[in-house]
């Protein structure tokens, strides 16, 4: 399995697949490159670059969790990048990932070709905060992957219409099964230092936004989404009336990526890049 190891010594997981347009794909905050899986079919005739940041899936864990945050994540993207001998890419960014995007955008546009974001925007919404906070860094109660898949509906009411049989995908993505039950599939002190960066005064995002002029934007938000606000969105939409928007309905934070409105957005996005 491919790894590169960045400058500070970590052997860093990730996958690079297809040809043509290069798609890095930056997953969710403690998410994996499975985060993609969903999509990938979609986007046939693509280069699909997915990574696992360090402290998730397999990934190194870093001995020191403050380097989990958005500067040093995006510090990894740049050398996964020059691991590659890729001088530009697009970015598919699905929450945390949407926001490094951003700094990105902000310190190394040069090497962008496009952002499409899943479900997140320069603001962030205060319930989806708070509902991060309830289950990040903690093994769920459920015993077996079947018992989780159970128990997701009434756990992610935001999501309608979802068959049984991609709560079971989910439950087997994120959790690894033990003797002892579940298992998060990322280091448990993400916590700290997502807790560490919520203590903080909230950072305005928006000039990080403004950073992406001149680039093919997309933005993919569920219509039940708590961390995305239809306000945030339309503010979005009025700095960048070219901005290509997929709403999906039925889905909270974050969209699969397969649904067609998704698929759709995606596409035209890649039209306008390429």
């Amino acid at each position: 399995m491919p790894h590169f190891t960045s400058s500070d010594g970590l052997n860093l997981y990730y996958t690079d697949e297809g040809a043509g347009l290069p798609i890095l794909c930056l997953a969710g905050l403690t998410r994996t490159s499975a985060d993609f899986d969903y999509v990938t079919p979609h986007l046939a005739g693509n280069r699909l670059i997915k990574m696992d940041y360090r402290g998730r899936g397999q990934s190194d864990f870093d001995t020191d969790w403050s380097h989990y945050s958005p500067p040093v994540e995006c510090r990894d993207a740049l050398e996964l990048l020059a691991h590659l001998g890729l001088d530009k890419v697009a970015i598919l960014g699905t929450s945390r990932g949407g926001l490094n995007a951003m700094g990105l955008a902000m310190g190394a546009k040069d090497r962008l070709l496009g952002v499409a974001f899943n479900d997140v925007g320069p603001h962030i919404e205060t319930m989806g905060l708070d509902n991060i906070m309830q289950f990040i860094g903690r093994n769920p109660a459920a015993k077996s992957h079947a018992e989780l898949a159970a128990a997701m509906p009434g756990l992610f009411t935001d999501f309608e219409g979802v068959p049984d049989s991609r709560w079971m995908e989910e439950a087997v993505k994120h959790y690894t099964q033990t003797d002892t039950g579940l298992k998060i599939t990322y280091d448990k002190h993400l916590r700290d230092a997502v807790a560490k960066a919520f203590s903080a005064p909230s950072p305005d995002l928006w000039p990080f936004f403004d950073a992406l002029a001149g680039l093919p934007i997309a933005c993919i938000r569920g219509l039940n989404s708590n961390l995305l606000s239809k306000e945030t969105l339309a503010e979005m939409e009025k700095r960048r009336p070219d901005m290509i928007v997929g709403r999906v309905p039925g889905r909270g934070h974050i969209p699969f990526l397969d649904e067609p409105e998704a698929v759709a957005a995606l596409h035209k996005w890649i039209k306008e890049i390429s």
